[in-house]
């Protein structure tokens, strides 16, 4: 895909830029022919799916199917997604259910290929919904290959705000975060929380997440992020952060931050 995101200057004042332009540069890049290409492969062959092993062994299909969910770096790991969705979902012993990422699980339940299960590929709307999450993803990744940190924050506006929408509990929803690998990846920036971070115990780790969100955001919920000054907020010290590991101690980035925490 050929498609450049306009991304002018960097830090926060390139985020504004994005986010006024977003919705214009997001269907400039669905515009383009090769995306409009492989949506129709997608749309003419995913009903004919009926299994992993017809998934896996068409490399086109497969692409869009992993980048619906983030996971575009396994297009070449085909026995892996292959025992990922031939387990299914509804064993604790399923590898899905294993794996830390939760991005494999939600893969697996959206297109339910396990042995003996009955197909989601075929139902009206599936090639719909898939292409949907792929488009955005993909522009996503358009961006993040001009910059990383909006790319992880443009997934992390989007990803709290259907988190915000499931009826579970807040623990069961930092859970989630944890075991999201870009979302955990903002939470950790913003919070200031150190790479050794993870090899803690996980009900520590969550006590911390718990802890720390309070401390910035005046609540541990995750619900809260549902709000836009909230979600603004975090999204700030993301990136203020970010800039702040990348940049020299008289950085703008810190100088702000520095004057924030004053």
């Amino acid at each position: 895909m050929s498609f450049a995101p306009v991304l002018p200057m960097g830090g926060l004042a390139g985020w504004g830029f994005l986010k006024r332009t977003q919705e214009t540069q997001a269907a400039a890049f669905t515009r383009q022919a090769s995306v409009q290409r492989e949506e129709a492969y997608f749309r003419d062959r995913i009903a004919s799916v009926e299994t992993a092993e017809d998934l896996v062994n068409d490399p086109r299909l497969l692409r869009v199917a992993l980048s619906a969910f983030g996971l575009e770096a396994d297009v070449n790991n085909r026995y892996f997604i292959r025992k990922v969705l031939e387990d299914g979902t509804t064993s604790d012993t399923a590898l899905a259910n294993r794996l830390a990422d939760k991005r494999y699980l939600e893969f697996a339940t959206a297109f339910r290929l396990h042995k003996g299960g009955v197909p989601r590929t075929g139902l009206t709307g599936f090639a719909d919904g898939i292409l949907s999450q792929w488009k955005t993803r993909s522009f996503e990744t358009a961006v993040g290959s001009k910059d990383e940190t909006y790319r992880l924050a443009l997934n992390a506006e989007r990803e709290l705000a259907a988190l915000a929408q499931k009826d579970m509990s807040n623990d069961a929803r930092w859970f989630t975060v944890m075991g999201n690998t870009p979302l955990r990846k903002v939470f950790e920036t913003a919070l200031a929380l150190p790479p050794s971070f993870g090899a803690l115990d996980i009900d520590r780790q969550l006590a911390v997440f718990k802890e720390k969100a309070a401390a910035a955001f005046g609540s541990s919920e995750i619900a809260q992020f549902e709000a836009p000054e909230k979600m603004e907020a975090l999204v700030r010290r993301y990136l203020l952060r970010a800039d702040q590991a990348a940049a020299p101690a008289t950085s703008p980035a810190l100088m702000l931050l520095q004057a924030a925490r004053r």
